[in-house]
């Protein structure tokens, strides 16, 4: 029988942030997962690493890939389990019972995409719970954190991450997996913590122009309406950057809604199908 969870790595010259992976994986108290990690060819000793863990992989290979997208696509086509969940290197779990939170919530909801919240670093060394947004807002951005995202994998058999996107092609896989969701769970539960100084936090400005691109193209948003959009997070990016503290009391906070006002299985009807 095929685990409840395939647990997906990413990693390219990046040993610490695994081995941080890692632990956060030991440590679960469920063990209804697997793990497989798809390694870009590091030189700093991820492969003999992993090698050195074979005993706890499901799958792991080691080659150029072209990128990490290209390798979550290597590491998806082996997977076996009823949802994905995809850690990068450095990204952890939020806590040792994560796992076991989760698992009764997808085993008797049978959501085709659930997701939740995630702790975050808002620049100040500080990290706090970054809260997901509701799915209606997928055309601004990620609803979450795609460390905080479970798809189940048989709704994105026939999906593939764009390669030709360097930062946002987790945006585009979930735009396309919500396109044809019939069922989405969103959790007022904290599901991973976001490893800080990503490629997506260093190479901002690309990955707003991808999502402007993606708007245009997937969503049929016109091109004036996007361009504001990418106009609006721009400036936030710009407060984040110089005014943290302002910016963490506006975007992050302690007080969340209630379970149930945040959980719920819906069909979205702001995206087109697929």
């Amino acid at each position: 029988m095929p685990p409840l969870l395939s647990i997906i790595t990413v990693v390219k010259d990046d040993l610490a942030g695994l081995e941080a992976t890692r632990a956060s994986i030991r440590a679960q108290q469920q063990r209804d997962f697997d793990w497989l990690v798809a390694d870009g060819g590091s030189r700093d000793g991820c492969a003999a690493a992993l090698a050195d863990w074979a005993a706890e992989l499901a799958w792991w290979d080691s080659r150029p890939d072209g990128g990490s997208f290209a390798g979550m696509n290597r590491a998806m086509a082996e997977a076996r389990g009823r949802y994905l969940l995809f850690l990068n290197a450095g990204d952890r779990l939020a806590a040792p019972d994560t796992l076991a939170r989760l698992a009764p919530l997808l085993r008797t909801e049978r959501p085709d995409l659930a997701y939740g919240h995630a702790y975050e670093d808002p620049g100040d060394g500080r990290p706090r719970l970054k809260p997901s947004r509701h799915w209606r807002w997928a055309w601004y951005g990620m609803v979450a954190h795609h460390c905080a995202l479970l798809y189940r994998r048989a709704h994105v058999a026939s999906l593939r991450y764009p390669t030709d996107l360097r930062i946002a092609g987790d945006h585009a896989f979930t735009l396309q997996a919500l396109a044809g969701t019939a069922r989405i769970l969103r959790l007022d539960l904290p599901v991973a913590r976001f490893a800080p100084g990503g490629v997506s936090r260093r190479q901002a400005a690309l990955g707003r122009a991808e999502q402007d691109r993606l708007r245009r193209t997937l969503l049929g948003m016109p091109a004036p309406l996007s361009a504001g959009i990418r106009l609006v997070q721009t400036a936030t990016a710009g407060l984040r950057h110089l005014a943290p503290a302002t910016y963490a009391r506006l975007r992050f906070h302690a007080d969340q809604p209630s379970p149930e006002k945040m959980r719920g299985l819906d069909k979205p009807n702001c995206l087109p199908d697929r």
